[in-house]
């Protein structure tokens, strides 16, 4: 049984397809504050599985406590926690309550549970401005938002409690970008309010509910002038996740049980990359106009995905068309996300 913390979120609920499918009993533990109980029942209906839920929260620790003891979970993949950038800049606190409080809820009632193996979301943000490319996971860590330093605390809380106890099998996994959606159409990126990343945007333009995307800066010593980031599909996201849980499965006290790894394509693409991908998989216009830089965006970021391949036999498997074409299936078919239900 594996329990999943944040589990109906966007890589939590294609997570629970992959994890399904392999043959998993899963339990998903979520708040449904940035999620929809949609999304689980659509990924019952992928599957023809069934998964079990418990409403709670991590900070409750006594809630996490019941969870992990009424399920009986052999290991946990905690993808709880809030994501925005932007909001972390506005909230600090909301940030380091829900991603460091949280994650130090979770440990300890796992330490309450002997429970001793975690799959962490982490994020490439905690590397902030590159200072070389391709990113490896030695690279210096010097996030530049509350978001990203709520991801580096939460690191060295698990590299810390390894140090403690290495009885812990932990993994780290540094995403960069995620994109894309399951191939049935049922289940995809469902962002609140205004989408915060590139594609929901991009994708929001195409279905009509944005009028046009803007584009943060033309002057970036890039191709084209536009951002360079690593979009990597969900899916083959979530199934590295998977090969993190096998590679945990066989750690031992001769091999270091805290990994930490990156999991991208080492591809960069641009926006405008992104644009007419996206253009050429809806057959849609997609307006976008030119506006100043943000302060604090970067030129570009993207992955060394090495040690991905080498630690756990893992590398992402699909390209920019598949990941715009799933998310245009999925959007098409969901103009309004989960909230038409």
């Amino acid at each position: 049984m594996i329990l999943v913390t944040g589990g109906a979120g966007y890589i939590g609920s294609h997570t629970c397809v992959e994890l399904l499918n392999a043959g998993f009993d899963v339990t998903v533990f979520d708040n449904f504050c940035n999620s929809s109980p949609e999304a689980l029942i659509r990924v019952e209906q992928i599957t023809r599985k069934k998964l079990t839920l418990i409403t709670g929260d991590c900070r409750d620790r006594g809630a996490m406590i019941k969870a992990l003891k009424e399920s009986q979970a052999s290991a946990v993949i905690h993808f709880a926690g809030l994501k925005a950038v932007g909001e972390s800049v506005e909230n600090p606190t909301i940030y380091y309550d829900n991603n460091v409080v949280g994650t130090l809820r979770l440990i300890e009632a796992m330490q309450e549970c002997q429970l001793k193996t975690l799959v962490f979301s982490s994020s490439a943000t905690v590397y902030g401005d590159p200072v070389k490319l391709p990113l490896t996971e030695d690279h210096p860590l010097a996030p530049t938002n509350p978001y990203g330093r709520s991801k580096k605390m939460i690191e060295e809380m698990l590299c810390d409690l390894y140090q403690s106890d290495h009885s812990f099998k932990i993994a780290i996994l540094r995403y960069f970008n995620p994109v894309g959606a399951h191939d049935s159409g049922l289940i995809g990126e469902d962002p609140r309010g205004i989408p915060n990343n590139l594609m929901p945007f991009v994708a929001q333009v195409a279905v009509g509910r944005q009028e046009s995307l803007s584009v943060w800066g033309s002057d970036y010593p890039t191709p084209d002038g536009t951002g360079v980031r690593d979009y990597i599909h969900v899916v083959d996201l979530a199934l590295g996740h998977l090969k993190a849980l096998e590679a945990l499965k066989i750690a031992s006290e001769k091999r270091n049980s805290c990994l930490t790894i990156n999991l991208g394509t080492g591809q960069g693409y641009s926006v405008l990359d992104v644009v007419r991908a996206y253009e050429k998989a809806s057959k849609k216009n997609i307006p976008y106009r030119i506006a100043p830089r943000r302060p604090g965006d970067i030129a570009s970021c993207y992955a060394d995905p090495k040690r991905a391949h080498d630690v756990l036999g893992w590398q992402a498997k699909l390209g920019l068309d598949e990941m715009c074409a799933n998310s245009w299936h999925w959007q098409s078919n969901n103009p309004t996300g989960y909230q038409q239900n």
